[in-house]
């Protein structure tokens, strides 16, 4: 289930950066990505002078055409606006076959942008219906002689950045280090100093850059390094990192990850997240600090850590049942989330059943127990509800639980609570 909470390539990049020092020291951080679409990357790389290539973005066909005459490109790529991958493999609900389509005519660009604007589109990564298309981006299309790969990330084992880099750019990561680890290049960043001349011309030529081409990719490595200060980026990479045949280095792709804490500086960068694709549970959830996960199951579970939920997904997924989301409390519990919580989920049309597994170690149960009974007597709960609490104040807790008259089912250990979650379905 980590990869419901992270990207997986942004895990394997903080595993990949400790290469030979021990798998705990990876940092898998369960706080929600800020969403940004490719063209909003892109701009914020061209701000910090970073190379790119030339874009314009629009929402309707005639905008599209306008954009794609303004170029004056040889060549054009349009690409749909989505925050998913396999975009060029994805199917249109137009009968359009990719979002990622390249044209030397501009009078094309409008005719396929009238094609993808408002249209759905489906890849392996979006829900079975697509995703609605809204913006479409119109750049120009640059060739690629050779692709290399660079990203910077946070290491905690470094205390700090780490640059990551291998000339096998264009292609899955995670197989170049499997396949070919000596490809795999990694210089640690003085916080303090930030990246010298000495290392990025060192990965330059590690990328395979040569010639006056290594001064300029250096050049393009420190701006990038300055872009991830200026961001509070926890990883900036770029796949491809690609050299033209008219000798440019130029950033092709690329993907940014936000430390969510610093959003009370990063106003203008965190004012473009792009809700619209989010679940509109998972982001009502984050309005009081829950973080929400939706499954395709019918037994609803509420926890306190990732670690558990996975824990209580496993046990229903054992004894014959299958999670319709979860939802984690964290630590600071207050009453009125544990009221919110309830409410987002006696909500779900899917949740037969509410699974309620709390491990107190820094949770008060009462506060939790309270928060139960004010949510079941006010929102009038319709499914049935198993409890198990563990921890401080528990037998506070299970007290007003078994006073409140409601038809609330005690579990002793997880074990038990999954088994009676699952035997309630049906039961009302």
């Amino acid at each position: 289930f980590w990869s419901l909470f992270a990207s997986k390539q942004g895990v394997f990049l903080r595993a990949l950066a400790g290469l030979g020092r021990p798998a705990h020291a990876v940092c898998l951080d369960p706080r929600r990505w800020l969403n940004l679409q490719e063209y909003q990357s892109k701009k914020l790389m061209q701000e910090s002078g970073v190379a790119v290539q030339r874009f314009f973005v629009a929402d309707s066909s005639s905008g599209a055409l306008e954009a794609a005459k303004k170029l004056n490109a040889k060549e054009i790529v349009l690409k749909a606006q989505i925050l998913a991958g396999g975009r060029g493999k994805g199917v249109f609900d137009s009968g359009l076959r990719g979002g990622v389509h390249l044209t030397k005519d501009p009078l094309v660009v409008g005719e396929l942008a009238n094609k993808m604007l408002g249209f759905h589109l489906t890849t392996k990564q979006t829900p079975k219906e697509g995703v609605k298309v809204k913006m479409v981006m119109v750049a120009e299309a640059l060739d690629i002689s050779r692709e290399t790969y660079f990203a910077i990330l946070m290491d905690r084992a470094c205390n700090g950045p780490v640059m990551v880099g291998s000339p096998q750019g264009g292609m899955d990561i995670e197989e170049v280090a499997a396949r070919t680890p000596e490809l795999i290049f990694k210089e640690v960043i003085d916080i303090y100093e930030g990246v010298r001349d000495d290392q990025a011309l060192r990965m330059a030529a590690n990328l395979g850059f040569k010639g006056p081409l290594e001064r300029q990719a250096a050049d393009q490595i420190k701006r990038l390094y300055d872009l991830f200060l200026k961001v509070d980026a926890t990883q900036v990479e770029v796949n491809p990192l690609g050299e033209t045949p008219e000798g440019r280095v130029v950033c092709f792709d690329a993907k940014i990850n936000f430390d969510d804490n610093a959003e009370f500086r990063q106003k203008d960068v965190f004012a473009m997240d792009d809700m619209t694709e989010s679940d509109p549970i998972e982001t009502e959830a984050a309005r009081y600090d829950l973080k929400y996960i939706g499954l395709d199951g019918n037994i609803a579970c509420f926890v306190n850590g990732a670690g558990l939920a996975m824990a209580t997904c496993d046990i229903i997924y054992l004894h014959g049942g299958k999670p319709a989301n979860f939802l984690d409390l964290g630590g600071g519990v207050k009453e009125s989330q544990v009221y919110q919580a309830f409410k987002l989920l006696s909500a779900d049309p899917k949740v037969e059943a509410i699974l309620v597994n709390i491990f107190g170690g820094i949770v008060n149960c009462a506060i939790i127990a309270n928060g139960i009974t004010k949510a079941c007597r006010e929102l009038g709960l319709k499914v049935p509800l198993v409890v198990r609490l563990e921890g401080t104040n528990v037998q506070e807790a299970r007290r007003i639980l078994s006073e409140s008259g409601l038809p609330i089912v005690s579990a002793s250990d997880l074990d038990d609570a999954a088994k009676k979650a699952v035997g309630s379905i049906g039961k009302k």
